[in-house]
């Protein structure tokens, strides 16, 4: 397995990736939106985007947003986007990929890395327990959608 960063070279190899995403979480097909907002995001540096290959084959990929800590005046970074083709799952994908975000984060010294997940998405939490990641019962999160 290889594991690089998506630059504006390999943008294309992500896209169908990210497409296949946006459609499981219900969203309609849109290559040519999701090649543009992945094309933004490289080029205004608004995220990092990690892409894994297994057989020289794009297999899944992995987004960091970066936000601030005010309390601790750094870095952290939400892990919004993790995905990995259906034929390529139970082999280490999402693990390698989650892993590459520790090492990226630790790098830049950010505060801390978290994510949101479905409470329905059994298999992803036990992939998260697994690398160390834990529920945060000390704050709530509240939001609103439009």
């Amino acid at each position: 397995m290889n594991i690089c960063t998506v630059t504006q070279a390999t943008i294309g190899e992500v896209v169908p990736l990210f497409n296949a995403y946006r459609e499981f979480y219900g969203q309609a097909t849109d290559l040519i939106q999701a090649e543009q907002f992945i094309q933004e995001r490289v080029e205004k540096e608004q995220s990092i985007m990690f892409l894994a290959y297994l057989d020289g084959e794009a297999v899944g990929f992995a987004q960091l947003f970066p936000i601030f800590s005010s309390v601790a005046m750094k870095r952290a970074f939400i892990l919004n986007d993790l995905f990995v083709a259906g034929h390529a799952r139970k082999q280490g994908v999402a693990k390698a990929l989650i892993d590459q975000c520790y090492v990226y984060c630790q790098q830049e010294n950010a505060r801390y890395m978290m994510l949101e997940t479905a409470r329905d998405n059994v298999n992803a939490q036990k992939l998260y327990e697994k690398v160390g990641m834990t529920i945060d019962d000390h704050v709530y999160y509240y939001s609103i959608y439009w």
